[in-house]
């Protein structure tokens, strides 16, 4: 019933949505273009507040516990179980003070408007995921930026979103080079749950009336850890709070 109900909300939904990247593409380019880094970052705030206020549509609603326990002033490392494109959108705009850059793959660079700009010019790595000389030196690159202007890094080290929301193994490679080039970061584990049901039909039609929560984990200084313990802490703080 709710797939047969959902039909022409989604498409309101996806009208909303595409021309809302749309209307923000050019707006990103005069921002970077025109008024450097701190303007384009506003305006890719607001397009994913628009993108977020787009799902409301769908009865989508969010909840982030425990962002006070983020730490301030230092490079963070986000890690995360992945679920759907819905998690982006909602960490770049509820965790916007931290100015996520996202360890992506390279498809993701190309052919949709705003996103596709966001990922080449706003500082996130794009990588080849069949290709481990391009993706080292790209993860690299971001690990030295946010070392460098105190921002943050989100990876999902599962390496491709969970359909169903069960996490997958988490790989090492990605998360173990952010740690060695940042060295003063924090890695800090946040469960996503729910974020999976927005796409549980396929990309038409959307899921509706989900809750998506975000737990966030105590804080792993990288500087006090061996790296073993620091991607086996996060990986079990991230699995024991999803929710099946």
């Amino acid at each position: 019933m709710q797939k047969l109900i959902s039909y022409p909300i989604s498409v309101i939904y996806y009208l909303c949505f595409g021309l809302t990247l749309v209307i923000f593409h050019p707006i990103q380019w005069v921002c970077f273009n025109v008024f450097g880094y701190q303007a384009h970052k506003k305006s890719v705030d607001y397009l994913n507040f628009f993108l977020v206020r787009c799902t409301n549509l769908v009865g989508t609603t969010y909840k982030f516990e425990n962002l006070e326990g983020i730490p301030k002033g230092v490079p963070l490392i986000f890690v995360s179980n992945h679920q759907s494109m819905y998690d982006i959108i909602a960490m770049i705009w509820f965790m916007r003070r931290f100015h996520c850059k996202f360890v992506s793959k390279k498809e993701l660079g190309s052919g949709i408007p705003s996103v596709s700009y966001n990922l080449r010019h706003g500082g996130s790595a794009l990588i080849d995921r069949k290709d481990p000389k391009q993706a080292i030196p790209a993860i690299k690159g971001l690990s030295e930026y946010i070392e460098k202007n105190n921002r943050s890094a989100v990876i999902f080290p599962e390496g491709t979103r969970s359909k169903t929301g069960h996490p997958k193994p988490f790989a090492q490679s990605g998360l173990k080079i952010l740690c060695k080039y940042a060295p003063s970061a924090y890695v800090v584990p946040i469960s996503i749950n729910n974020s999976w049901k927005m796409v549980k039909f396929g990309f038409f039609p959307v899921g509706l009336g989900n809750r998506l929560t975000f737990a966030i984990h105590k804080p792993l200084k990288v500087s006090e850890f061996k790296f073993e313990e620091i991607i086996a802490q996060a990986e079990a703080a991230v699995v024991k709070a999803i929710k099946f």
